[in-house]
């Protein structure tokens, strides 16, 4: 069980850092995202803050569990508002997918550290 948490982790972990990368950096896709969604551009930046951070949490969980559980519940906890907003602004289930098989992910970590 542990060598799937591990490469749960680093599925979370890479896909976070990519996600966080692009919204930290001011992508098109993000930017427009943002837009489209009614939030401000400052938050889009605290998201991929977040993101990012929780990113570097679940790899520093490979030698730190409590690291990993704090990483993957606050990437869960961002995966819920991504999917709130979504619903928010009735996005379709293929726009909506994507975060919600990271936050559902995010929690399938968190409760394997338990």
């Amino acid at each position: 069980m542990v060598i799937v948490t591990y490469i749960l982790q680093g599925i979370l972990a890479l896909m976070f850092l990519m996600a966080g990368f692009g919204k930290v950096t001011g992508s098109k896709m993000h930017v427009e995202g943002f837009k489209h969604w009614g939030l401000p551009q400052w938050f889009r930046i605290v998201t991929g803050i977040v993101e990012l951070a929780g990113a570097v949490l679940i790899i520093i969980g490979y030698w730190s569990p409590i690291s990993a559980m704090v990483g993957s519940l606050l990437l869960g906890i961002t995966g819920v508002g991504g999917i709130l907003t979504h619903i928010r602004v009735k996005d379709s289930f293929k726009d909506t997918a994507m975060i919600l098989f990271l936050g559902v992910l995010s929690f399938v970590v968190f409760f394997l550290y338990l």
